[in-house]
């Protein structure tokens, strides 16, 4: 047998002038490419194909691609130019080359790692990755999914779309956590008056009105505050609500800092608003401002005529 196959060999070198060895190299690269196909193919019939998020399969599709496409030439260069002679230099380099070829796979598995044992961020928080805020609703071996909230959609409400988000950005990506061990945040409310209207009494009434909706709610981030500052260096002298007075072009500013917590921010902030307005009613000489233009028509005798418009 061996004879036979060594004089095939010999008469396809004197047919076409190719050496036994080169005709050995072009079988083997022949092979290695039939190989990579039928690898290819099953692997896409068996599992790409049957996932239902055609991003997955795009994804899954190109680290396919990348992946046998370095399998091949490493093997290649084995054959052809006779490089990594040593078993365990082959394989150390097959072993960097795929490592290449799944960088972001491994990055992303290395990302679950770092959330699931130094938990920046676990199921229920809400956080925000770069430029996208929302509610961790799941976290995955390669990726974590979020609600969003925000975006398109006022004061931090949910818009319906899940996004996932790859775990390898943890590495690269900043994150802010809403509700690691403290869930409460500090909101303000601008109210702007004319400077025709008596400040003073409204921020007394503003003052009254916030620590009438908000105080229970201090209470129970002072526990918070305590227990966080057990693991993270957190510090606050005082919880309570306050409101600060400034000056702006159209009025005098009496802006209203308290705590709320996160998920309600909306809510608290409707409740404190119709507060003010309910108590604002009741006093004729507390008004608000908004932009106002007047226009001066020094053409009329005897009088100046004024008209505004707002």
């Amino acid at each position: 047998m061996d004879s036979l196959k060594t004089d095939i060999h010999y008469l396809f070198e004197r047919l076409t002038g190719i050496s036994v060895s080169t005709q050995e190299q072009i079988l083997f690269s022949i092979l290695l490419f039939i190989f990579v196909w039928l690898l290819r193919k099953t692997v896409n019939k068996y599992f790409i194909d049957k996932l239902e998020d055609y991003k997955d399969r795009y994804f899954w599709n190109k680290t396919l691609r990348t992946a046998t496409v370095v399998l091949a030439l490493i093997v290649l260069s084995r054959i052809w130019f006779g490089i990594f002679e040593s078993v365990g230099t082959f394989i150390g380099l097959l072993s960097a080359g795929l490592a290449i070829a799944f960088k972001d796979l491994l990055v992303n598995i290395g990302g679950w790692l770092f959330i699931t044992t130094r938990k920046p961020f676990k199921i229920g928080d809400r956080v925000q990755i770069g430029d996208v805020t929302g509610d961790v609703i799941d976290i995955r071996l390669f990726q974590s999914s979020v609600i969003e909230v925000g975006n398109w959609v006022d004061a931090d409400q949910s818009t319906g779309r899940i996004i996932h988000i790859p775990n390898g950005l943890v590495f690269t990506v900043w994150q802010a956590n809403y509700t690691e061990g403290f869930e409460y945040i500090w909101d303000e409310i601008p109210v702007l008056l004319t400077f025709e209207s008596d400040w003073k009494k409204a921020k007394k009434i503003l003052t009254n009105v916030v620590n009438d909706k908000t105080i229970s709610l201090t209470k129970e981030a002072q526990r918070q505050i305590k227990d966080a500052s057990k693991k993270f260096m957190i510090f606050y002298h005082t919880l309570t609500p306050i409101v600060y007075t400034s000056v702006k072009d159209s009025g005098v500013l009496l802006t209203i800092r308290y705590i709320c917590q996160v998920k309600k921010r909306r809510g608290t902030e409707e409740v404190v608003w119709e507060a003010i307005l309910e108590e604002f009613a009741k006093h004729k000489d507390i008004d608000f401002a908004y932009p106002t233009t007047r226009y001066y028509d020094n053409k009329i005798e005897g009088k100046e005529a004024i008209t505004e418009k707002r």
